[in-house]
């Protein structure tokens, strides 16, 4: 089993890397493979372009989707749906998210976008056969102490346990669908 987090935020003070390095140590902690990928470490070309696809990057992108059991996702909420980084990321690696288990941790400016991360969930559903884990983790500035700053850590409970909640919920789907996508 192998477990990939993308960090999906190209802000340098990211909320959302908060949580996708607190996942990364809770699955760290937990003895599972876990591997980290930060958007913010690639220079990807916006998928359309025709060497988009080109970019080193993108394949050991693929490649990390590709073997991964289970990935999720740690995106920030922009204008009610996920952040152009995000979604071009998928656009670039394309059917690589075939099958895969994924679920999601989410920042937002308010408590309105809860709902936003469906629209892309459904896609993967339908266009990937993507299997959504069906918690994710939902914060915003709020959770955050020193927010916006490079000491910046989750300072709310609720998140943490959430978090620890969806990293538990990944290792114990991973382990039980992983004979059967392997199949698929």
């Amino acid at each position: 089993m192998n477990i990939l987090i993308l960090s999906c935020s190209l802000n340098p003070t990211s909320r959302s890397n908060v949580l996708a390095r607190q996942a990364y140590e809770n699955l760290q902690n937990m003895g599972v493979d876990v591997q980290l990928h930060d958007l913010r470490d690639y220079d990807l070309e916006f998928c359309g372009r025709p060497t988009a696809r080109d970019v080193p990057a993108v394949g050991k992108l693929q490649a990390a989707i590709q073997n991964a059991t289970a990935i999720l996702m740690a995106v920030p909420v922009y204008n009610f749906y996920i952040n152009a980084a995000a979604k071009n990321l998928i656009e670039l690696t394309g059917r690589n998210w075939t099958n895969k288990l994924v679920g999601f941790m989410i920042t937002a400016g308010g408590r309105a976008s809860y709902m936003s991360v469906m629209s892309i969930a459904n896609s993967l559903m339908l266009d990937f056969r993507c299997i959504v884990i069906p918690r994710f983790v939902y914060a915003t500035g709020d959770a955050f102490e020193n927010d916006r700053t490079e000491t910046m850590t989750i300072g709310d409970e609720e998140v943490k346990e959430r978090l620890t909640e969806l990293t538990e919920t990944t290792v114990k789907l991973a382990r039980a669908f992983e004979p059967v996508l392997d199949t698929l």
